[in-house]
């Protein structure tokens, strides 16, 4: 029978910082996800804050802590946006599905995906705060998954969420940069029939 929702807690936090702090890190934020984060040095972020490089140097240390400090409150924001709306849905097989639903709304309006795949892809192999980050994210995504399945009474959760995980990430890719923006709602149909397969299963 399926069981009570536990999913993982939020591993990131928004961070704590000065006004100058909270310009230079929307500014930095919009920045990288929309032009890349090699393509955007810190006299633009400075320039598009209102601010000087001398405070971005002061407030984040260097430009990777500001990628690093970008990725952290985007996973923040990202974990609270899908944790309201799976905790809101009270059917616990169609909570997996709402994680599919929250990343289409997440992703509304925005064309280049999946921002860790493409910090990670960008500067991953030549700084280890953004690709912890990025794998910290990527695995709370997979607990989450487990989580879900578990609650929905799957057989073998660990098996069956990783399995939901491996078509989510992959839908997320295809869904931009492979140029096929129907592969999440393909992904979520899969998943769709993977749970109404455990649903007969269990009568």
């Amino acid at each position: 029978m399926p069981t009570t929702l536990e999913t993982p807690a939020p591993i990131f936090a928004e961070p704590e910082l000065t006004p100058a702090g909270h310009s230079l890190l929307d500014a930095a934020s919009e920045l990288f996800y929309a032009r890349g984060i090699r393509a955007v040095g810190v006299d633009l972020v400075a320039l598009e804050a209102g601010t000087t490089k001398k405070t971005l140097y002061d407030r984040f240390g260097s430009k990777d802590r500001l990628v690093a400090q970008y990725l952290t409150r985007r996973g923040a924001r990202w974990q609270h946006h899908v944790l309201s709306l799976v905790a809101a849905q009270p059917d616990p097989r169609q909570r997996v599905l709402t994680v599919f639903d929250a990343l289409q709304e997440w992703h509304a309006g925005q064309d280049r995906g999946c921002a860790f795949v493409n910090a990670h892809a960008e500067v991953g192999a030549d700084d280890p705060a953004t690709r912890d980050v990025v794998r910290r994210e990527k695995d709370w995504m997979r607990r989450l998954f487990v989580a879900l399945a578990s609650g929905a009474g799957l057989t073998d959760p660990q098996t069956a969420g990783a399995s939901v995980h491996l078509l989510y990430e992959g839908a997320l890719v295809l869904s931009t940069a492979g140029g096929h923006p129907a592969a999440l709602a393909e992904a979520r149909t899969a998943v769709d029939a993977l749970l109404a397969a455990s649903a007969r299963g269990d009568e």
